[in-house]
């Protein structure tokens, strides 16, 4: 068991006689991409599990960001977080936007509300949060921010699949939401994504921009890319949706074990489950206090990784502190003094569906070791 290495997510993968069956039918109907069969059936099925009136898979959970923006004809400068995977601000760059970055809360890594309004200027147009680890943003407070100032809301929900709080699905706030269905995702078709918007005129909108623009055989009414998903992916998604609730539950338990183990360790912190929600368990991030626990997060990084225990340090370095975006006013350690502090001391344990009681064991007694 020493040598087993345990690494922190692996992918829902469907049963080979499952997926041989879909197969065989996409290979009888002869259409394998282009809005087929199965993409249109999946596109239906996500929109009842995810409580959202209108989605739109796409090839990855990239183009969906970048898609989103195009779609709402962002501009100028758009608020967002440091703390987060690059895909985010990338999504703003590719567009000509400048991101600008804002502190994140310590109590769920998300955009802090409260640093939001100091960053607007007359260039402003949008807010990009992030539900970091699948932790709901204070959307309510974002989306008066929003409506005081006439901004649009694009929430990165690539961490948020079938979060709900208080029972609503939490994609349904803001202007548009976008999903990852990579396959380190709880829900995956290997690769993909999906955009979540409020009405038909849009999501045909959005249906046209990921398909070069095309209307008709010979009308292209915008200038779009090729951001659609296939229909062997969308038959993996369609095979994994029946499983998903089964996976998310088997990672509860992990992290409810995870919890019980550190809850005594001094230096180490890690999230409760928030009130009213519907928690995901897409990751589990604990947090090193380097004085209490008397290890720096680097050192016990790299003391798990001897022992075969591959976490993650998720986010680090600060999406601010690359090349790209480092030279921003808004990207200073002075502007970001919490998430600098958080990605310092963040990893994200193991975490998903098929992780053992022995290997959860195994990546406690490596913590608790001093």
């Amino acid at each position: 068991m020493d040598n087993q290495q345990i690494t922190v997510t692996s992918p829902l993968l469907p049963g080979l006689d499952e997926l041989n069956e879909y197969l065989r039918d996409i290979w009888s109907r002869k259409w394998i991409t282009n809005n087929g069969h199965w993409h249109q059936e999946l596109e239906k099925e996500l929109c009842g599990y995810l409580k959202v009136p209108y989605l739109s898979l796409f090839t990855n959970g990239t183009l969906p960001l970048i898609t989103a923006l195009q779609a709402l004809r962002i501009t100028g400068e758009v608020i967002t977080t440091p703390f987060s995977f690059v895909a985010t601000t990338h999504s703003l760059w590719w567009n000509g936007i400048k991101p600008v970055f804002v502190d994140i809360d310590p109590s769920n890594c998300g955009i802090n509300p409260d640093c939001i309004e100091a960053a607007i200027t007359p260039r402003t147009t949008a807010i990009m949060p992030v539900h970091c680890y699948g932790k709901p943003c204070d959307t309510k407070r974002i989306q008066d921010i929003a409506d005081k100032y006439g901004l649009k809301v694009i929430y990165d929900a690539a961490h948020a699949f079938g979060v709900e709080v208080d029972g609503e699905g939490i994609l349904n706030a803001g202007d548009m939401s976008t999903l990852s269905f990579h396959a380190t995702k709880v829900y995956n078709t290997i690769e993909g994504g999906a955009l979540i918007v409020h009405d038909a005129k849009t999501k045909q909108r959005i249906d046209y921009l990921k398909n070069f623009g095309f209307a008709g055989e010979t009308t292209v009414v915008a200038p779009g890319i090729n951001g659609k998903m296939d229909e062997v992916r969308s038959a993996v998604g369609l095979i994994n949706l029946k499983h998903v609730d089964e996976a998310i539950e088997a990672r509860h338990k992990v992290a409810v074990a995870y919890r019980e183990g550190l809850k005594d360790i001094h230096g180490i912190s890690y999230f409760e489950d928030m009130s009213g929600v519907r928690h995901n368990y897409s990751y589990f991030p604990i947090f090193v206090d380097a004085e209490q626990y008397g290890m720096t997060r680097d050192e016990l990084y790299d003391k798990l990784k001897s022992r075969n225990i591959y976490g993650r340090r998720y986010f680090y370095p600060l999406i601010s502190e690359f090349s790209t975006y480092r030279g921003l006013e808004s990207a200073t350690k002075e502007n970001l003094p919490v998430a600098h502090r958080i990605a310092e001391q963040v990893i994200c344990l193991p975490m998903h569906h098929q992780l053992s009681e022995e290997d959860v064991n195994r990546i406690l007694e490596t913590i608790v070791e001093k």
